[in-house]
């Protein structure tokens, strides 16, 4: 049975783990650049699902136009959380972010739920499902495009971090910002673009999932948005392809642990494993071990 199961739980589990490796994306950069987990970063793909919601039911966009649109709308608002409730806090001490944070996150969500209601609601099938046969695994055409839209995104990314001028500026803030400053690099325009290209990831994952599961709901980003920060240090925090690996390896975790009929546990066995990752590994998958000063 379970040897029935696992090819297309496999599938499954990559297809889900490209909407973690999305999130993760941008809890990894932001902590790159600021030394910041920000887990108001779920929330802003609640929010993505919401606008892509709305543009093509109320603006009438099609699929593709929504997807955009919610990613600018997300990088606006991932600019717009960092100035009003981050930057003045940049020099404070990290409990204060940290406690910022999950403040910013609870607004997003209840504000939500003050604005659009708490029920949820079924997402637009703005694209007509097609489902393909390969033996015993069948993929719907929504899948592949998830997990096609997911690559071309991460590969996207990873071509603006090493090949653009701002990519560079990202890599030396995130070493040194006061260096960097000192060789006339903006920090404070780095560090919000930054913030803009996370959230519009998690923006795309937003409306990516809601194609998906087909319903969506104010309090959906807090879940996964803790799953994507698990596969974020699983990965290695700070590391780019660690990220988007853990979100993979975290969503193959999720639909085998549904093979093996502990569907009811795979909240735990997730969080089981970040445990572990964090007694053996700490620094990661792809992480080095860094001494840091005290």
């Amino acid at each position: 049975m379970f040897l029935e199961q696992l090819p297309q739980q496999l599938v499954n589990g990559i297809i889900l783990g490209s909407i973690y490796a999305l999130l993760a994306l941008g809890y990894t950069m932001v902590y790159g650049i600021i030394k910041l987990i920000n887990f108001a970063h779920g929330d802003v793909y609640m929010m993505g699902a919401f606008i892509g919601y709305y543009a093509i039911n109320s603006l009438h966009m099609n699929f593709w136009f929504a997807l955009i649109f919610a990613m600018l709308a997300c990088a606006l608002l991932g600019m717009i959380i960092e100035f009003l409730a981050y930057r003045p806090l940049r020099n404070s001490t990290r409990i204060s972010a940290l406690i910022t944070a999950i403040g910013v996150s609870f607004f997003l969500e209840y504000g939500m739920v003050y604005l659009v209601g708490a029920d949820t609601r079924s997402f637009p099938q703005a694209i007509e499902i097609v489902t393909y046969k390969f033996g015993s695994i069948s993929v719907t055409n929504v899948q592949l495009l998830i997990l096609v839209v997911a690559l071309a995104l991460m590969v996207a990314l990873q071509l603006i971090v090493q090949k653009t001028k701002m990519g560079k500026a990202m890599r030396a803030v995130s070493v040194d910002s006061d260096a960097a400053q000192l060789m006339g690099i903006n920090v404070n325009s780095t560090i919000s673009f930054t913030f803009a290209l996370g959230s519009s990831l998690a923006g795309a994952a937003g409306v990516l999932i809601g194609l998906y599961y087909n319903s969506i709901e104010p309090l959906m980003g807090m879940t996964p948005g803790i799953k994507a920060f698990v596969a974020a240090v699983l990965g290695g925090i700070g590391i780019i392809p660690g990220a988007a690996l853990g979100g993979f390896v975290i969503g193959i975790l999720e639909t085998m642990s549904t093979a093996v009929n502990l569907s009811s546990y795979r909240d735990a066995i997730v969080y089981g494993v970040l445990i572990i990752i964090l007694l053996v590994r700490p620094a990661g998958i792809l992480g080095k071990n860094v001494k840091e000063k005290v």
